[in-house]
C-alpha cells in the first residue's frame, strides 16, 4: 500500500476525531494577553488551561528583559550548535545558577524539554543496562525508552511493592550483562497531580544498586520551600542522581535542563545528540530564563499566591462532593463518569454557557468511561475565579449525575 494512502485510512487514536475536534477541542486558539482571562472563539473566558504556574508569562519584568534581549542579540545569536559555535559566558552562568537552585554540582542547559528527555535517557544507557519505570511516565519518557536497545520494566503508577519486585528482575539481568540499573520517575504527574513516592524509592537503594532519574517538569518553581522540586519538598535532594527541569512551566519560557554530579553532566555534554547536533538556545531565551529564575528566588510571594488559588480551589471542590483523585500538587483534576459525547456536552457548556476553558481529557489517554477535566491553577488567578468556577463545577457535577448531558441537548450548545 502507498504510504499516504495507508496514512490517510489510519488517522490515528487522537487524529480520528480531528474533523470534528479541530480548532475547538483540539488546536484551539487562545488570544490575548496571557492571563486568567483570555479570547477563545471571540469571547472572553476564565482559562484554567495554561501552565503559568507563577505567573512569569506577563510579569513586567520578565517582559522587559525578554524585549531589551531579543533588541540587543536578536533571535540568530548564537549562530551553530554549542559544542562547535554556539557557547556563550550567559548559558554557563545559567547553568551554574541552576544547579545552585537545585543543589546540584553542575547542569546542562537544553534547547527543549521533551527532545532533551529523549536525548538524556539515549545518552545514558546501553543495551547491557535496564530501565524500570512508572507506568504513567510522560511521553517523552517513552520515546526515550524507545532508543534504548536493552531491557525496560515497567511497574504500575507509585506501587513499590512491584517497583521492588522489577527491581530484583532487573539486577538478576545486570548481573549477567555487567550493565546497570536506571529508574525513571516524573515528580509531580501533570495528568493526575500526585506525586512520586520519592521517600519510597530512594529508600530503596539500600537494597539494590540504581541511579534514579526524575522528571519534574511540573515540580520545578512549585514544589518544595524555595520551589527548586518535588525532591526538596521530600528532602531527598542528595539521593535523586540526575533532577530534570522545564522552562515550560512555572518559568513560561522555552527550554529545560538536567542536573547531578559534574562528571555525569559533562559526559551528557558530550553525547547527548540532541543538543550536540542543534543550534544553541538563542540568547533572548537564555537571558530571559535568568531573569525568570532570578524572581523565582527573589519573589517567594508568587509561589505562595499560587498556593493559596491552589488550595482554595482544590478544597471547595472537593466540599462540592468533586473527585479530583489524589492529587498533592497545583493539578487539579476533575474526575468524572460518562462518555466520548457526555464529554462533549460538558465542554461545550462550560465554555459556551458558564465562559470556563479548560482542558479536557478522554479515552484513549485515560481509560473509557472517565472524563478528566484538568484545572491548572496560577498566581494571576483570583479567589473569585476560585469561587465561581467551584460553584460552575457543582452545577455541572449535578446535571452530568441527572442525565442531562446524555440527551445531547444542552441549552445554548450547538454540536455540528
Amino acid at each position: 500500500m502507498d504510504l499516504f494512502e495507508k496514512i490517510s485510512k489510519k488517522p490515528g487514536p487522537l487524529g480520528q476525531y480531528r474533523d470534528q475536534a479541530h480548532g475547538y477541542y483540539m488546536f484551539p486558539k487562545l488570544e490575548g494577553e496571557l492571563s486568567n482571562r483570555m479570547i477563545f472563539m471571540g469571547k472572553e473566558r476564565l482559562i484554567w488551561s495554561l501552565n503559568n504556574y507563577i505567573g512569569l508569562g506577563n510579569h513586567p519584568e520578565v517582559r522587559k528583559v525578554d524585549a531589551d534581549a531579543a533588541r540587543e542579540w536578536g533571535l540568530a545569536y548564537p549562530m551553530g550548535a554549542r559544542m562547535m559555535s554556539g557557547q556563550t559566558s550567559y548559558h554557563e552562568q545559567l547553568e551554574r545558577e541552576l544547579a545552585d537552585f537545585v543543589g546540584r554540582e553542575s547542569s546542562y542547559l537544553l534547547n527543549y524539554g521533551y527532545q532533551g528527555m529523549v536525548s538524556i535517557i539515549d545518552a545514558l544507557v546501553d543495551r547491557n543496562d535496564v530501565i524500570v519505570y512508572d507506568s504513567e511516565a510522560h511521553a517523552c519518557i517513552i520515546d526515550g525508552m524507545r532508543l534504548h536497545l536493552g531491557k525496560r520494566f515497567v511497574y504500575p503508577h507509585n506501587n513499590i511493592e512491584n517497583l521492588t519486585k522489577e527491581l530484583e528482575r532487573a539486577s538478576k539481568i545486570t548481573k549477567e550483562t555487567g550493565g546497570g540499573i536506571l529508574v525513571i520517575t516524573e515528580g509531580v504527574y501533570g495528568m493526575s497531580g500526585d506525586l512520586a513516592k520519592l521517600k519510597d524509592i530512594v529508600a530503596l537503594k539500600n537494597k539494590f544498586d540504581f541511579k534514579l532519574l526524575v522528571d519534574d517538569a511540573h515540580g520545578f518553581g512549585t514544589m518544595g520551600k524555595t520551589g527548586a522540586g518535588t525532591d526538596e519538598h521530600f528532602g531527598v535532594q542528595d539521593s535523586v542522581d540526575l533532577y530534570f527541569g522545564t522552562f515550560a512551566k512555572a518559568m513560561a519560557g522555552i527550554g529545560a535542563f538536567i542536573a547531578g554530579k559534574k562528571e555525569i553532566i559533562r559526559y551528557l555534554m558530550y553525547n547527548m545528540r540532541s543538543q550536540i547536533f542543534a543550534k544553541s538556545l538563542p540568547m533572548p531565551m537564555v537571558i530571559g530564563a535568568l531573569k525568570r529564575l532570578e524572581l523565582l528566588k527573589t519573589q517567594p510571594e508568587l509561589k505562595e499566591k499560587l498556593w493559596t488559588i491552589v488550595r482554595a480551589l482544590q478544597k471547595g471542590l472537593k466540599e462540592k462532593g468533586l473527585n479530583l483523585g489524589n492529587t498533592e500538587s497545583p493539578v487539579t483534576p476533575v474526575i468524572l463518569s460518562g462518555n466520548v459525547s457526555e464529554a462533549t456536552q460538558i465542554t461545550h457548556d462550560l465554555r459556551e454557557n458558564y465562559n470556563i476553558f479548560c482542558s479536557i481529557v478522554i479515552y484513549p489517554v485515560i481509560p473509557k468511561g472517565i472524563i478528566l477535566l484538568r484545572l491548572i491553577p496560577t498566581a494571576v488567578h483570583t479567589l473569585e475565579d476560585v469561587e465561581y468556577t467551584i460553584n460552575t463545577f457543582s452545577e455541572v457535577k449535578k446535571k452530568l449525575d441527572t442525565g442531562k448531558y446524555s440527551s445531547g441537548k444542552i441549552e445554548g450548545v450547538v454540536i455540528e
